[in-house]
């Protein structure tokens, strides 16, 4: 099996951290791998495939001999960094939001749209957390009944807020209980023993970036752009893990025992879905886990062609380190590096 040249721009965050697992997991073809960070970060030492390896500032001369170049370090790293490591002849898969919305950069889903890697111009972008594991779930019924609205709550983890956030969680829950006051420095607004409807900034349409997010991903993903979209995104005190409600309209009537059996066969998907034995998905089940669990697959009372589901994953894996591994899988797959 050929074997390819891989970096991580971001090797030492939560989702770096993340991709390391999942390549050594999945074994990954590699000839050669290095890990880069910022200028803060170079020097540190870390493990990967059972050898020690030391984190290299990145600069332009780290993506020659590159093949494909995972990015998981923030907007305008990725904006910077990305044209350079294509011009050096590198694919890149970035994580986060800087490319995702272009209309010359894929964005992709394996479960959902693979083939729109084959049209890459050097940039393949990662969906947004929240969307990718609804998605998952929202497609294969969108092929079978054509989805025409989704109403959706979302249950987000601290860890979608990075390393600092699970600190935040940490700390001010200890200090709560032991009657002191903590003030969160990753996230706006107290986290520990609550709940905080505000992911991102807030828009002119009063709309979090993080919401709109889920509104223009879902669209381009599963190429659907008269799809509606309302969601409502929450932090809650959980360290990993995102749980939506999605409520879907159909074009054609739909049935609960048809809705639960496209999902049982939907790739990537599992059902758990018997909640009269306190069977249905949760965040601290999933930890770890790539699939995306579907659960309380319900009639929903609002629309006639209604569906109610609630849908759980590890916000780093699957929506995250864990699809872009995949989309390096599919650019082997289809020959395109």
């Amino acid at each position: 099996m050929k074997k390819y040249n891989v970096a991580i721009l971001g090797a030492t965050g939560a989702v770096g951290e993340v991709m390391r697992k999942v390549l050594e997991e999945r074994n990954f073809p590699i000839n050669n791998i290095k890990f880069l960070a910022s200028a803060r970060s170079a020097g540190k030492k870390i493990q990967f495939c059972g050898e020690e390896y030391t984190v290299e500032e990145v600069k332009p001369e780290s993506f020659e001999g590159v093949d494909i170049a995972l990015f998981s370090a923030g907007g305008s790293t990725s904006k910077q960094w990305a044209p350079i490591a294509v011009e050096k002849g590198a694919v890149v898969v970035d994580n986060s939001s800087a490319w995702r919305m272009d209309e010359n950069v894929p964005l992709v889903v394996p479960e959902v749209n693979p083939e729109d890697v084959k049209w890459h111009k050097g940039i393949i972008a990662n969906p947004n957390c929240s969307t990718i594991q609804m998605v998952v779930a929202l497609y294969p019924i969108h092929k079978e009944k054509k989805i025409k609205r989704v109403i959706v709550s979302t249950y987000q983890a601290v860890s979608g807020a990075g390393a600092r956030a699970i600190k935040d969680l940490e700390e001010e829950t200890k200090a709560r209980l032991e009657g002191r006051f903590y003030t969160p420095e990753a996230l706006p607004n107290h986290i520990a023993f609550n709940v905080v409807p505000h992911i991102d900034v807030f828009l002119d349409n009063l709309h979090t970036k993080e919401e709109m997010k889920m509104v223009n991903e879902t669209r381009k993903i599963m190429h659907a752009p008269d799809i509606k979209v309302s969601p409502t995104c929450v932090r809650v005190p959980v360290f990993n893990g995102h749980s939506e409600n999605v409520v879907i309209e159909t074009e054609k009537p739909i049935t609960v025992e048809e809705a639960r059996e496209i999902l049982r066969n939907a790739p990537g998907v599992i059902v758990e879905d018997d909640p009269f034995n306190k069977v249905y998905p949760m965040p601290i089940d999933v930890d770890g886990k790539d699939d995306v669990f579907v659960g309380r697959i319900k009639k929903d009372l609002a629309f006639d062609n209604g569906i109610s589901m609630w849908v759980v994953a590890d916000n780093l894996r699957k929506g995250a380190a864990t699809n872009a591994v995949q989309i390096a899988e599919l650019l082997i797959k289809y020959e395109l590096v």
